[in-house]
């Protein structure tokens, strides 16, 4: 019978990935929030896709906050002696409360997985927690007003663990068929970035998205962003190859990127601190007096470069 369970999902899959739908934002957003693990606090695809609505719809001052927490998992799950035993894994419970109140978003974008199977083979148990964890924040973020939209695990390399990955791809299945069961907005980068991984190791068996199977590149990152913003019916980047490409478009779309990065930066530390969580090793951001200071003064040089 599990067998069986498995199969219809990842059928169910290979279907629903066909006819994936745009999300456009809703005029009254201004306040958009990623959550998260290590993959999200990285960045680099939180930035592209501020960049890219900075650049495409100035007058909308979007409020990008990036809160992605290293290691958080949404399944509260940990495996013995993570982090070599000095720490068990973060659990998202612990301060999505924190984050809905303090921060007050409009939109929350939500990309778990990748932690949550915990790097084992696939199994029921852990998989049950995965799915009560998404559920749980799906309904803490709606019930507070806010949207959400979620985002599929990213892939984890098959030349890493072909069985972790096969986990991957049954929660992305179940993840993207939340659509049709609840209709729940949710954005698939998991296929998109699996099979952009295969094509080209067709050319270049050694290409790769992370060298630990895990952690994106910057292509990776884009790859992520740019299937984001396609599913946000931004169709004018389908021909982009990288962020690059994205930004010759625009005045000064280089010199915004950077900026914007560098708010980037001051603002995720920042948060996490002022939020609050229990992960050691992070980085003790700015008191947010100081970075909202710093900030200002990035959106001035910003708002010369984009004047037209």
């Amino acid at each position: 019978m599990q067998r069986l369970c498995l199969i219809a999902i990842i059928f169910l899959g290979i279907q629903i990935r066909c006819f994936a739908q745009p999300y456009a934002i809703p005029a009254n957003v201004k306040k958009v929030v990623f959550i998260g693990n290590s993959i999200t606090y990285a960045g680099y695809y939180v930035s592209c896709i501020d960049a890219y609505l900075r650049l495409q719809y100035p007058e909308r001052n979007f409020e990008v906050i990036n809160v992605g927490l290293p290691s958080e998992t949404v399944s509260g799950l940990s495996e013995p002696g993570h982090a070599g035993g000095q720490f068990p894994r973060p659990d998202l419970h612990e301060r999505l409360k924190r984050i809905l109140e303090k921060l007050k978003p409009d939109l929350v974008f939500a990309c778990y997985g990748m932690n949550d199977g915990i790097y084992m083979p696939f199994d029921d148990n852990r998989f049950k927690k995965f799915q009560e964890g998404i559920n749980w924040l799906h309904d803490e973020v709606v019930q507070t007003g806010a949207s959400i939209i979620h985002i599929t695990p990213p892939i984890y390399d098959e030349q890493k663990g072909k069985s972790y990955a096969n986990v991957l791809d049954i929660y992305a299945d179940w993840l993207t068929s939340q659509r049709y069961t609840y209709n729940w907005s949710v954005i698939d980068i998991h296929w998109p970035m699996k099979k952009y991984l295969e094509d080209h190791r067709l050319k270049d068996s050694t290409f790769r998205f992370a060298d630990d199977g895990i952690h994106p590149n910057n292509n990776g990152h884009f790859i992520m962003a740019k299937q984001i913003l396609l599913s946000l019916g931004e169709t004018k980047i389908a021909g982009a190859a990288d962020m690059q490409d994205v930004l010759r478009a625009y005045k000064n779309g280089d010199s915004v990127f950077h900026l914007i990065e560098k708010r980037q930066a001051i603002k995720k530390d920042t948060y996490l601190t002022f939020i609050g969580h229990k992960r050691p090793g992070m980085n003790v951001g700015l008191p947010l007096p100081e970075a909202q200071q710093q900030c200002a003064v990035i959106d001035k040089q910003i708002l010369m470069l984009t004047k037209p």
